[in-house]
């Protein structure tokens, strides 16, 4: 295969790698192409701090696999599954999209939030902003009410509730922008991003800049 950035999904939804696929190759074109693995071992939304770290041997597996040709490799679960893991074994970038967010959402020490869906997940996410080195930067993360899988099924529902969040981190919490913490809200990250003053940062395209050494 060509010289490609590969985008492995944690999550077990081909629906779910099929739109982050499109996200990732629409801001890639012109440079290289994406292809997709999707993890068959997990649930088809990661919601819990389990199955974040139950993904990530997956991960590498996958990524150790179809390494032949990678540009780059993206992991698109926020939370960054087997990151650390996969980029000591690959000679090739390995981006985690919440890593790159948050680099990006804090550059020049702007401080940031997190609007997601997946409350089940806060507590790692905050860890991820330390690891990153910007845990001091973040003020909130903020997450929406009742099952995050349920709430995925209805995009208005889902757009609405995350709008409602991104409103909080900028106006309560102080915010100077906002990360849409979730590959699968992939789709959504972006029709917020036209909805707010205030930058709203989609992840997806993050790991893309940084894999292939653009700023982020």
């Amino acid at each position: 295969m060509m010289r490609h950035l590969l985008l492995i999904n944690p999550n077990s939804s081909l629906a779910t790698s099929a739109m982050m696929q499109a996200i990732a190759q629409d801001v890639a074109k012109g440079e290289v192409a994406v292809a997709v693995a999707t993890a068959m071992r997990a649930p088809p939304m990661i919601v819990t701090e389990a199955a974040l770290e139950a993904a990530a041997g997956e991960v590498v597996e996958i990524g150790l696999r179809h390494q032949a040709g990678c540009a780059g490799i993206i992991i698109s679960a926020f939370g960054d599954p087997g990151l650390e893991a996969l980029r000591e074994r690959v000679g090739v970038p390995v981006w985690g999209i919440c890593e790159s967010s948050m680099l990006a959402a804090s550059r020049g020490g702007r401080r940031f939030a997190v609007a997601t869906t997946t409350p089940g997940l806060k507590d790692a996410i905050e860890r991820r902003a330390g690891d990153a080195g910007v845990g001091d930067l973040l003020t909130s993360v903020r997450c929406t009410e009742g099952d995050p899988v349920a709430l995925a099924g209805d995009a208005a529902a889902m757009l609405d509730a995350l709008a409602a969040m991104v409103r909080l981190c900028v106006e309560e919490d102080g915010a100077a922008a906002v990360i849409i913490g979730g590959g699968p809200l992939g789709q959504a990250a972006e029709k917020l991003q036209g909805m707010f003053a205030t930058p709203v940062i989609a992840p997806i395209p993050c790991a893309v800049a940084a894999c292939l050494g653009h700023r982020i």
